[in-house]
């Protein structure tokens, strides 16, 4: 018994050291912020799971203002997940009870990360970015925003040549096609969350209509 107890206070102190809180002194941009830990030790933060407007984007301003709106000055929970290769520590950010990540998907100011996105809560966080795009939200304004990710690749010109509506039908879908092969897939394919499966389409005929062809796997 005695043994048992000690095993589970450890547990328990692992449990609680992983996840911390501090306070945000700093905002770099839509998806990155400066956390100070025990009032002494700063650490650098990425935010999982979304990919915000680079600084020298379109909405890249607004949308470091709104995460700074969100988080700066206040007292946070961060729940890390990883280390990216720039030391910074990716995580799960809230404050009062409010998902910080989750906010700059709903208020339009970030993309869903696809390609680093891959725990349970991914799925919603779509659903989220898909509400913003129809309701066209923040970065959504615009008719056809450059991904970051394209944008730290060549910049405007480096646009995705094919990207469909981001909508979520009522009937089902959306279907999510990949931007270098031009091929749709349907939820439940093993190619669904694909590195380049970044367009998302409500219905199979406007994947159809947006220039993609159905998957020979999946037949959607």
């Amino acid at each position: 018994m005695r043994m048992f107890l000690v095993c589970a206070v450890l547990v328990l102190m692992a449990a609680t050291s992983w996840a911390w809180q501090g306070k945000v002194v700093g905002v770099a941009d839509g998806d990155t912020i400066t956390v100070l830990r025990d009032g002494r030790d700063q650490y650098k933060i990425r935010l999982y799971g979304i990919d915000a407007p680079e600084s020298s984007q379109p909405h890249g301003k607004a949308s470091k203002s709104n995460l700074s709106d969100l988080v700066f000055g206040k007292t946070v929970d961060v729940d890390p997940t990883d280390t990216d290769k720039y030391g910074r520590t990716v995580a799960r950010i809230s404050v009062a009870g409010t998902d910080v990540n989750a906010e700059q998907l709903r208020d339009g100011y970030a993309w869903l990360y696809r390609q680093y996105c891959d725990g349970p809560m991914c799925s919603q966080w779509a659903g989220l970015e898909a509400q913003a795009k129809a309701s066209r939200v923040g970065l959504w304004s615009d008719k056809a925003p450059v991904a970051p990710w394209e944008w730290r690749h060549g910049g405007k010109a480096s646009a995705p040549k094919k990207s469909g509506p981001i909508l979520v039908a009522a009937g089902g879908g959306p279907y999510h096609g990949n931007t270098k092969s031009g091929v749709f897939h349907q939820p439940g394919c093993r190619n669904f969350n694909c590195k380049n499966c970044v367009a998302v389409f409500a219905t199979r005929e406007e994947a159809v209509a947006g220039g993609y062809r159905p998957c020979g796997t999946c037949r959607p």
